[in-house]
């Protein structure tokens, strides 16, 4: 059982490095506010909680799993509550193109 753990945690970490490897290189890439906070929280979050899974699969102690929701938990509860923050400042501050958005609800009516 131990090494079937250890090879779903190894799949996991790599996963996850992927993953938020594809979140850096849409930040870098892309061209707009929006687009780029997309990139930098979901693919990101995902990418940490796989990493997250494949140190939990590794460790397997219950301190060190107890640690490990915790991150979990706040990453979840941060990521998107920043993601929406810089929506609206970017929002706020002009730096979003209006004609790209499908719906906007916050303009003035």
């Amino acid at each position: 059982m131990g090494a079937v753990a250890d090879w779903l945690g190894a799949a996991c970490l790599v996963a996850g490095a992927l993953l938020s490897l594809a979140a850096g290189i849409g930040v870098l890439r892309f061209p707009d506010v929006l687009d780029r906070m997309h990139a930098a929280t979901k693919p990101q979050v995902l990418g940490v909680l796989l990493l997250l899974a494949g140190v939990a699969l590794r460790l397997r102690t219950p301190s060190d799993l107890g640690m490990l929701a915790l991150v979990a938990i706040f990453q979840l509860a941060t990521a998107p509550v920043a993601a929406q923050m810089v929506g609206r400042a970017a929002y706020r501050s002009g730096r979003v193109d209006r004609a790209l958005l499908d719906t906007d609800e916050l303009a003035d009516r």
